[in-house]
């Protein structure tokens, strides 16, 4: 399995976020996205998921069967965790992890038990969601990741809100992931510790553009 972007790049509105990003990622490989705010991390990791459109490039699922180069049908093979949470404040926390991971149609995930004592709260399955602390809130969270099994994570500032050790949890659930041959993506402003991960800095751009033609934003 690969995972490969080539030349892709993404427009918001009238302006042009991300361009011509390219990368390989084959099993077991990690990426980290880095760069400012406002320089298009996030961007990046919601047209990797196909939930914006391409305005340049193409991406490629590589190894999954047929669709892998539809976005469109190859995203059922990736997790993405965005910086919300997406949690239902008055459901549990069981009943929302049962809900992601029947939502996700996806088997050979780990027991919601199994999944919350990974990130050390196998007291909270049946307290209301609102209940939690901002950081228990995340680590709730990051268990979408683990109850359904998807080869790809596209992670964005995956750890924020945690402490140094829920961090370093993390971390070693995305080792894991790797080591048992998965794929991680993650925008971070912080090291997550993913080894010999590659990493690509993003740079914030001030380019408009109408129609096909671009033109500095100053002279807009």
């Amino acid at each position: 399995m690969r995972f490969e972007a080539d030349s892709i790049s993404v427009n918001r509105g009238l302006r042009r976020v991300v361009q011509d990003v390219s990368f390989s990622l084959g099993e077991g490989d990690a990426l980290t996205v880095t760069g400012a705010n406002g320089a298009g991390k996030s961007t990046l990791l919601r047209a990797l998921c196909g939930l914006l459109p391409l305005a340049a490039g193409t991406l490629r699922l590589a190894g999954v069967g047929e669709g892998e180069d539809d976005p469109l049908i190859f995203r059922e093979h990736l997790h993405y965790l965005g910086p919300q949470n997406a949690m239902k404040a008055a459901l549990s926390v069981r009943e929302n992890l049962a809900f992601w991971r029947d939502f996700s149609g996806s088997s050979g995930g780990m027991a919601i038990k199994a999944a919350l004592n990974a990130v050390e709260l196998p007291h909270v399955a049946d307290l209301p969601y609102s209940y939690l602390s901002t950081g228990m809130k995340r680590r709730v969270a990051i268990c979408r990741l683990l109850v359904s099994k998807k080869p790809v994570w596209i992670v964005d500032e995956p750890t924020s809100g945690l402490d140094s050790h829920s961090s370093e949890l993390f971390s070693g659930l995305c080792r894991a992931h790797c080591a048992d041959g998965g794929i991680v993506i993650a925008a971070t402003h912080l090291p997550l510790g993913l080894g010999k991960a590659q990493t690509l800095e993003m740079k914030t751009l001030f380019t408009f553009f109408e129609g096909d033609e671009f033109f500095d934003g100053e002279n807009a």
